[in-house]
């Protein structure tokens, strides 16, 4: 079989950041889908999944409230290799349009009090794994050492060789 495009990106040399890594053609419409990687992959403890599972509560919420990209927010959520997330939007968009708005996003997630959306038995499928605390430290740790610091190549993937 062919080898897919994601799987033509040299892991061993990607780092945390924002990664545009597809768009796809519906129509005259373009969907781009977003690799927000939390964790070195290979090199570094991925992310647990009761975290990563707060993680995609709280992001998908916040993101298809916003005021200003609702109406753009197409799915959230976690990578089976649990370093990071999917992250898929209406437009033509870069990586660069989008750090303001995954600055707003994990501030949200690290800030967060109270019950967390969808955990419940009728709303989630797996509603008893859930971390609220390390999905704060995790957004936290995220927005302090890439969002806040981001550098041109954590929005560019490296090359695949």
């Amino acid at each position: 079989m062919k080898k897919i495009p994601s799987f033509t990106i040299n892991h061993n040399r990607l780092l945390r950041g924002i990664y545009v890594s597809r768009k796809d053609y519906i129509g005259d419409k373009v969907v781009t889908t977003f690799d927000v990687r939390m964790k070195e992959p290979n090199r570094e403890p991925a992310l647990g999944y009761g975290e990563l599972h707060t993680i995609e509560h709280l992001a998908a919420t916040f993101l298809r409230n916003h005021p200003v990209w609702g109406d753009k927010i197409v799915f959230w959520g976690p990578m089976g290799c649990c370093t990071g997330n999917y992250f898929l939007m209406q437009g033509d968009l870069t990586s660069g349009d989008i750090v303001d708005l995954m600055r707003e996003t994990f501030e949200f997630i690290r800030d967060f009090e109270g019950e967390v959306p969808g955990v419940a038995a009728a709303d989630c499928g797996n509603y008893l794994l859930h971390n609220l605390p390390m999905a704060k430290y995790e957004a936290d740790k995220y927005l302090r050492e890439v969002l806040n610091v981001i550098k041109e190549e954590n929005l560019n993937y490296p090359s695949a060789l």
